[in-house]
């Protein structure tokens, strides 16, 4: 049975505007300079905290407004509540999204492993610069939307005063301790809360929301997926932003039209079907994004399988077959390189 969400989704106008700039990550790449961040001028640019309140429920998805925006009206709804097939609970991708096979859940800001770029609650990216992301799919009429972190945190109903304050904050910290240090004591639970638990949550439903709107802008034929092939590809989009763009096959599978609807529509059926899907996953399971996460691939690629729903078990057993990680010697080495200085001290007594 399809479900279908309706989400009451404002922002400010200011995001109707195309704003340059470079980005990365789950909305990604962080700004050129802290100083000069986006942080504090679209703050200023915007008006007061819009009421953000996202409410869930079994109808509808947002989708953009395609009204011309009038830039001398008030702050107009972004995402509008129209009928249309998200088939999952928004609930179910933040609750998945939370989960430490995901992205995990710190109330404090903490670096980025890969990049030290400073990250909170469910992995939101706090410096973040807004930025234009055209739709180079002429078959998608879904444009993109990329806000800055600033946009993002007021359209949460966040105080943007407190969002500079623990960029600071974590700056400080990040100088003081180190990356190896911070991480340290994420682990020990020794990392004092920069927002409660309610506002990290506001965070995670506005980012999760653009993970979808984006999803849909990614895939010809969002509406017609299964409900956790939807959720899948808003996994994705919300864990690399921009950076799916990288994902050229992966995309080209999951737009194939010569391919799974063509031979639906010749009378393939469930064999084409079957087989559209694993041409889709392989993409995935052969990335070096699967290797390097590989129980998040695991979990994320397996419900891209139509038959997800009747055997998740199953769907998450035929592809942890398929991906083979990345293997860490460096233990491994160091024990050698301390044997052969060993041997070494010994010949030479």
């Amino acid at each position: 049975m399809k479900m279908k969400l309706r989400w009451v989704f404002v922002l400010p106008l200011a995001l109707l505007v195309a704003v340059p700039g470079p980005k990365a990550r789950a909305q990604t790449a962080p700004s050129a300079s802290r100083q000069q961040s986006p942080q504090a001028k679209s703050a200023g640019s915007l008006s007061a905290p819009p009421a953000a309140e996202t409410v869930a429920r079994e109808t509808d998805k947002p989708s953009l407004s395609s009204a011309a925006p009038d830039l001398s009206s008030v702050p107009q709804p972004l995402f509008d509540s129209r009928d249309t097939d998200v088939k999952f609970k928004l609930e179910s991708l933040m609750t998945l999204l939370r989960d430490s096979r995901h992205e995990g859940w710190v109330l404090a800001a903490y670096p980025d492993p890969k990049t030290s770029r400073p990250l909170i609650g469910a992995g939101f990216g706090l410096d973040v610069v807004a930025t234009q992301h055209p739709q180079s799919d002429p078959l998608n009429p879904n444009p993109f939307l990329e806000p800055s972190s600033a946009q993002l945190w007021q359209a949460a109903g966040l105080d943007a005063e407190k969002l500079q304050s623990i960029l600071n904050q974590f700056d400080r910290r990040l100088n003081a301790w180190n990356k190896k240090n911070f991480r340290r004591k994420i682990r020990t639970h020794k990392l004092p809360p920069d927002i409660t638990e309610e506002e990290a949550t506001s965070l995670l439903r506005v980012s999760a929301i653009q993970a979808i709107h984006n999803a849909r802008a990614y895939c010809r034929q969002f509406d017609q997926l299964t409900a956790p092939q939807q959720m899948a590809l808003s996994q994705l989009v919300y864990q690399m932003g921009v950076n799916l763009e990288q994902f050229v096959q992966f995309l080209r599978a999951i737009n194939d039209d010569s391919g799974y609807y063509l031979s639906v529509g010749l009378g393939g059926g469930m064999e084409g079907e079957s087989q559209h899907w694993k041409d889709v996953q392989c993409t995935l399971i052969h990335s070096d994004w699967a290797k390097r996460y590989s129980s998040r691939a695991i979990a994320v690629i397996a419900m891209f399988n139509p038959n997800y729903d009747r055997d998740p078990v199953e769907a998450e057993r035929q592809v942890r077959a398929q991906i083979h990680p990345l293997v860490h010697h460096r233990k491994s080495r160091t024990k050698t390189v301390r044997a052969a200085s060993n041997r070494s001290r010994q010949v030479g007594s």
